[in-house]
């Protein structure tokens, strides 16, 4: 174990190895500690198409297209008494999203890192991190065995998910979310019946009136079957019912889809059970520091926003980053841009989960509110184009690149309907020509991916050609 380095990466989920591969990519020294040993279990299988450009920059996006992930085309909705699916590829295209087990998809994204020459340690956590006055400058580590040790760096990038080992553990920042006190209740089912609607590979979404559940499928032959509801509800059933089984099955049986699909299928794990996850915190980075992924947010699996919020965040902090470290941008402006983009990003998302669990209030339960933003979608064609490329994380992607109103008019008028980044993506050449209005970048900065990743100022395209 070295005793200093120039980046340090708490973590090695998503967040962690996203960032570390995408600095060492730049040539920046970067060492990652990582608590757990993979591959590890985690929850979390659905990825949104957000992630592919993203994947690209970091060169891992023909591995994951040649593991063998489930292909996701997108999402279908069973809510209240209507249906709806979104189509992540509305121009007819193969699918662009995958269904994962998280301890594969994980573990590639590590082994991944370490090939950029990402210095990596497994079974060593992150105890704290010392400060000279507000600058974060070194770490206090140990190991599996009880070794223990302290590492000085330039920068931390904190990934350690729900730990928080910044934002939790030691600047007791962190805030649940009073709207979302629910309980995810899951387990793993062999022999479901296919999905017969909507795209490929889909996610089923299928509300109840004490919550809803999501399946699955993955490409082990397996199907991740979960409940979410609320925490004060779901107490009293386990305590009138006598057991986690009896209300997880008492609320299948209140959804025909979920019957339906699980008509001759067979659990064949415990059930698990996760709560007070919908969190978030003021604290994004500082002097030294940047928190990243679920280290600084979650919100709900509702939209499988998790590992799009984790990569879109990494991205941004090693852009940011990178650029302070070539000179290229000044350290508060990079970290002011930083956790601009990346709570926009968030708090966009949570509106619209919002709009999903609004008929908690005073409704006995019942998430059927988002019945009328559905039917409203399908009646407009602007509306469900937009509402696609949220909840796909697009909008996030052009947000950043795209200085908010550089390209809006031209992606909304000449791909309507088509939210595959890669398409957007495949226009570079076009959007580069789109003239920047330093009035709508952050501080005058936006994000870049070429020649390479970092930030660039309005009026100065040199960066860009």
């Amino acid at each position: 174990m070295r005793d200093a380095t120039q980046i340090l990466v708490i973590g090695g989920g998503p967040a962690g190895s996203t960032a570390a591969g995408l600095l060492a990519r730049q040539g920046f020294q970067v060492t990652l500690l990582e608590r757990d040993h993979f591959p590890r279990y985690h929850i979390g299988e659905s990825i949104l198409p957000s992630c592919r450009p993203i994947f690209a920059q970091l060169g891992v996006l023909d591995k994951l297209e040649a593991h063998g992930f489930q292909p996701k085309g997108g999402a279908y909705f069973f809510w209240g008494p209507d249906e709806w699916e979104v189509v992540f590829n509305r121009m007819g295209g193969a699918p662009n999203a995958w269904q994962v087990v998280r301890s594969e998809f994980d573990q590639l994204l590590l082994e991944h890192a370490r090939e950029l020459g990402v210095e990596t340690h497994e079974g060593v956590g992150v105890r704290a991190v010392e400060f000279d006055g507000e600058r974060a400058v070194a770490a206090r580590w140990q190991d599996e065995d009880g070794v223990t040790g302290r590492m000085a760096f330039d920068w931390v990038i904190d990934c350690s998910g729900r730990a928080g080992v910044l934002a939790n553990q030691q600047f007791k920042s962190r805030k649940l979310h009073e709207m979302f006190k629910n309980v995810a209740t899951w387990g793993y089912w062999k022999d479901v019946r296919p999905l017969d609607r909507g795209p490929a590979g889909a996610i089923a979404v299928c509300s109840i009136p004490s919550g809803w559940f999501w399946v699955i499928p993955l490409h082990d032959g397996t199907h991740s079957v979960g409940l979410v509801t609320n925490r004060e509800l779901f107490n009293r059933q386990r305590a009138e019912l006598g057991s986690l089984e009896a209300v997880y099955e008492q609320a299948m049986a209140q959804s025909p889809a979920v019957l339906e699909l699980l008509r001759g299928a067979t659990r064949t794990t415990d059930l698990r059970v996760e709560q007070d996850y919908s969190y978030g915190t003021e604290q994004l980075a500082g002097p030294g520091w940047l928190i990243s992924g679920d280290a600084a947010f979650f919100l709900d699996p509702l939209l499988s926003t998790g590992v799009h919020l984790a990569t879109y965040s990494a991205m941004l902090a090693a852009a940011s980053l990178g650029s302070v470290l070539r000179g290229e941008a000044g350290e508060d402006e990079a970290l002011d841009f930083f956790r601009t983009v990346y709570r926009h990003s968030y708090e966009r998302l949570l509106v619209l989960v919002s709009v999903f669990y609004d008929s908690y209030r005073g409704k006995d339960y019942h998430f059927y509110n988002a019945q009328r933003m559905s039917k409203e979608s399908r009646d407009d064609l602007h509306l469900q184009s937009a509402f696609d490329r949220i909840i796909t994380g697009i909008e996030d992607l052009h947000d950043a690149e795209a200085a908010y109103d550089r390209v809006s008019g031209y992606l909304m008028g000449q791909t309507s309907g088509n939210p595959n980044p890669l398409a957007n993506l495949n226009r570079e050449h076009e959007l580069k020509q789109a003239p920047i209005n330093p009035a709508n970048a952050v501080g005058g900065l936006y994000l870049v991916t070429e020649p390479r990743l970092g930030l660039a100022r309005a009026g100065e395209p040199a960066l860009r050609s």
